[in-house]
């Protein structure tokens, strides 16, 4: 299974300052290379808060986060922003894309962020994550001209373009219909199992959750159930 490319010690999270509402509770979490979690829970029990903390979109109140050997909550805003596109990809609920590029020039946005150059190899390699993900067919059309499920599809290759070792996925399949939502969450089992890349999902459908090596159920900002399968 490999190294916990994930750790998450003693987390609190704390909003407001003359009003403090605690969100999370000492959370202590491992995650290991290459496994398929989700993370579930009810509307205000944390799951999201933790997910922007493990993306580094957020800070913890207290406790420490460490991705890849490096411990994240004490980083400076640029070292913060470098890691993030190294070493994690994101898909959220809404695509995101933009909407003026192609499905191709959307894929090497992250990897023109942090670089000026897009070199042959690179392309080669949108286009390659482009067929991975079923989309050759479309990869020249805008993003406003594919369907919800080959925006969402589009949003996974872009996620992938900078050879992620972690990949956080907010509710990726909220918008999408029961047939799109198979095919998204196939194609990241794949990536997951091909690419040895570790996911975690946020979802509010159980039988996603019940589909993931590992299901993390969270509740009143505290872990409720972890549970290996």
């Amino acid at each position: 299974m490999g190294d916990s490319i994930l750790k998450l010690e003693n987390i609190d999270k704390v909003y407001g300052e003359k009003i403090k509402t605690k969100v999370l509770h000492d959370i202590n979490l491992k995650f290991q290379q290459g496994t398929f979690n989700s993370i579930i829970g009810t509307s205000g029990s944390g799951k999201s808060t933790l997910l922007n903390i493990i993306g580094t979109l957020d800070k913890p109140t207290k406790g420490k986060v460490i991705i890849d050997g490096k411990r994240t909550d004490t980083m400076k805003k640029n070292e913060i922003a470098t890691l993030r596109n190294k070493t994690m990809g994101f898909i959220f609920q809404f695509h995101y894309l933009l909407p003026e590029f192609t499905a191709l020039e959307n894929v090497l946005m992250p990897y023109r962020i942090g670089n000026n150059k897009v070199t042959k190899e690179v392309k080669r390699r949108a286009e390659e994550l482009i067929e991975f993900v079923g989309l050759s067919h479309v990869k020249n059309n805008l993003a406003t001209d594919m369907s919800g499920g080959q925006q969402q599809r589009t949003a996974v290759a872009r996620a992938l373009i900078n050879k992620p070792k972690l990949l956080l996925a907010d509710e990726p399949t909220g918008n999408l219909d029961s047939e799109s939502t198979e095919k998204v969450y196939s194609l990241l089992r794949n990536i997951s199992k091909e690419m040895n890349t570790t996911f975690i999902v946020i979802t509010h459908d159980k039988k996603i959750a019940e589909r993931t090596d590992r299901i993390i159920e969270l509740k009143d900002g505290k872990i409720n159930m972890d549970v290996d399968k």
